[in-house]
């Protein structure tokens, strides 16, 4: 049952007096629900209750956190078709899509589950004194990774589930020992008012502290900026704009005690077209292309907005039949008329730049809310003389740059902004030939794909979701997959610590039986 309130730990609660309600794109109507803002006190509330719990939830087994983390993904399930109405009527994606994302929502939750039991994850890495070493002795030292505190995680706009309120972030964090506090992202606050609810009565059954978690709702960003400025928040999780995450880094970096803004905030995910793929394979990359563009109306952070390629008859043929194929697929309905909105404007000012050629425009008639797909091409000087062409259009919209030759093409490489993914296209035998281009673009991206789209994150430790600034603030972390762990964890070390009094993690013994790195040895023998 939505209630419209806020969770300030386990309690329901509705102090503020700004409301408002969700949105049907695919109806074009309010849904009926009436959300409350969460109120200054709430905000206070929930930090501070979020800061006492730390106290208890930081020091539960790995054990005892996988049975939560596994009890929050049954109770999903257990929310049923109530769960994928109310998703679908807050986004305008299909029920299929639903199903498919809460699905990985669930799965994220139990890699974490079985990560954390198993607990090798804290690096337990520890160096034996040496009393007679000459001519110093050696103390005793060992270090682990521990959490660092109260954090605060923004839902996504484009994953309501899989990237908000029991998302990435969220299991990551409370994974590692961190209460969190989610900001609702308020085009899907009564989705996330119900998985909120599946996540405290985990959190209830399983013997948590209060204050584990909470679910604020919020209208505009002020309830947001006062969370990142709390002084119990300890780090904070963010997808979204570049506007939106930069500014919360700003705010972040001003407080008094700076704590660090894990923001991925988009990217044109870059692929590079080599010629003699081209030659052989122009009509099937088409239409490959053309769906991956188009996919849940280019509302990915992995959508591929920028296609490069050295001028030939197969690039020509390329942006040919790519202009064919992406008019024959339906459009299909943005999360929010303001999210349509910006796409509509972004996209006309990209097509308004001196030089761009429009290739393809869906021109049909559309029902309300959906997006028109488009492809414009441009010269490789054109684009490297207007830094404006660079930036994301959000939505089904790809520019093709038709570059004179290999230097051109690694020179734009080389100038773009930092970006999530980049790919290459290219024939076996081909791509040793282009090593600077291949160069160019591992410095500019935090993960390479071959002969692929860049649709499509595969949730699993090796992933790499993140990149050089602004495709995220860090590009030292991921924010998918088991490793996106360690952003919520700093290194901690004992020093001649009675051996009683470490934690089990460290302890002579192994009681937990973990990877340990002991005299940079990898082992699982005690001491």
């Amino acid at each position: 049952m939505i209630t419209g309130k806020n969770y300030i730990g386990n309690r329901l609660s509705a102090n503020g007096s700004i409301t408002y309600k969700t949105f049907n794109p695919k109806l074009n109507i309010e849904n009926e629900f009436e959300f409350y803002e969460a109120s200054v006190e709430e905000i206070n509330e929930a930090a501070f209750l979020a800061s006492d719990a730390y106290i208890t939830y930081n020091q539960k087994s790995g054990k005892e956190k996988a049975t939560f983390l596994n009890a929050i993904a049954d109770n999903i399930i257990d929310l049923g078709d109530d769960l994928i109405q109310v998703y679908c009527a807050e986004s305008g994606l299909p029920e299929g899509r639903a199903k498919g994302e809460r699905g990985r929502t669930i799965g994220q939750l139990r890699a974490f589950a079985t990560l954390i039991e198993e607990g090798s994850w804290v690096d337990a890495t520890i160096d034996m004194a040496q009393p007679n070493r000459e001519p110093m002795p050696k103390v005793d030292l060992r270090k682990m990774q521990v959490p660092l505190g109260p954090v605060v995680i923004f839902g996504a706009s484009n994953f309501p589930l899989a990237f908000s309120t029991a998302g990435g972030d969220t299991a990551s964090a409370l994974a590692a020992g961190c209460p969190v506090i989610v900001k609702s992202h308020p085009m899907h606050a009564g989705t996330g008012e119900l998985v909120a609810s599946a996540i405290i009565k985990a959190a209830e059954a399983t013997g948590m502290p209060n204050g584990v978690f909470s679910n604020l709702n919020s209208k505009g960003i002020e309830v947001g900026v006062q969370l990142v400025k709390h002084s119990a928040i300890k780090a904070v999780g963010f997808t979204g704009s570049i506007t939106g995450g930069r500014a919360l880094f700003d705010i972040a970096a001003q407080r008094d005690e700076p704590i660090p803004v894990f923001a991925e905030m988009g990217s044109i995910n870059p692929v590079i077209m080599l010629p003699q793929a081209l030659q052989n394979r122009a009509t099937d990359l088409a239409k490959t292309y053309a769906g991956s563009i188009t996919v849940g109306s280019g509302q990915f952070c992995t959508n591929p907005g920028l296609l490069m390629g050295i001028k030939s008859d197969g690039l020509t043929n390329f942006v040919n039949s790519l202009s064919e194929e992406i008019v024959k697929i339906e459009p299909s309905c943005m999360l929010h008329p303001n999210i349509i909105g910006a796409y509509e404007k972004n996209k006309q000012t990209a097509i308004d730049q001196a030089g761009l050629i429009v290739a393809a425009d869906y021109g049909a008639e559309v029902s309300v809310n959906h997006a028109r797909q488009a492809v414009v091409t441009v010269e490789g000087k054109t684009f490297l003389e207007n830094s404006g062409l660079h930036q994301e259009v959000f939505g089904p919209f790809s520019m093709v740059v038709q570059c004179e030759d290999a230097k051109e093409l690694q020179q734009i490489v080389s100038n773009l902004e930092g970006q999530l993914t980049g790919t290459i296209i290219s024939e076996a035998d081909e791509i040793a030939n282009y090593p600077h281009v291949i160069a160019a673009l591992q410095n500019r991206v935090g993960r390479i794909i071959f002969n692929g789209v860049p649709t499509g994150v595969e949730v699993c430790p090796s992933m790499q979701h993140g990149g050089p600034y602004p495709a995220s603030t860090d590009s030292r972390f991921t924010a998918v997959g088991t490793h996106s762990i360690k952003r919520w964890v700093r290194p901690f070390s004992y020093q001649n610590w009675p051996d009683k009094l470490l934690p089990n993690e460290l302890k002579n013994s192994n009681p937990l039986s973990i990877v340990r790195v002991i005299d940079n040895e990898r082992t699982k023998k005690g001491i």
